[in-house]
């Protein structure tokens, strides 16, 4: 029987300026790599980087209920113009913060 995955929580929240501009840049670069570069990839990342710099300043260090917080908020997003969901987007946002902390995200390690 498999053991259910521990929940990770990250450290407080020291610089967020920091934070949400490493994050905003890292995702840019995930969604420009992941097809192809355009506008909106920069207006996704904001979004995204945002709302998880707000959940942070608001306390919520736990991963999995940071990443329910974009998908949540990015609902209300229009992806008609991009090749993304909100659940991509948290869910590239999870594996950036994940090899960030140096936890490999494929293959289960």
């Amino acid at each position: 029987m498999s053991q259910p995955i521990p929940p990770i929580v990250l450290p407080p929240i020291e610089n967020p300026q920091l934070e949400q501009q490493w994050l905003e840049t890292a995702l840019r670069q995930w969604l420009n790599d992941e097809f192809i570069p355009e506008v909106i990839n920069d207006t996704i990342a904001s979004r995204a980087s945002q709302i998880f710099i707000r959940q942070r300043l608001e306390g919520e260090n736990d991963l999995g209920s940071l990443v329910i917080a974009i998908v949540t908020e990015m609902q209300s997003f229009d992806f008609q113009k991009s090749f993304y969901s909100e659940f991509a987007i948290a869910n590239a946002v999870s594996d950036l913060i994940l090899k960030s902390m140096g936890i490999n995200t494929c293959c289960g390690g």
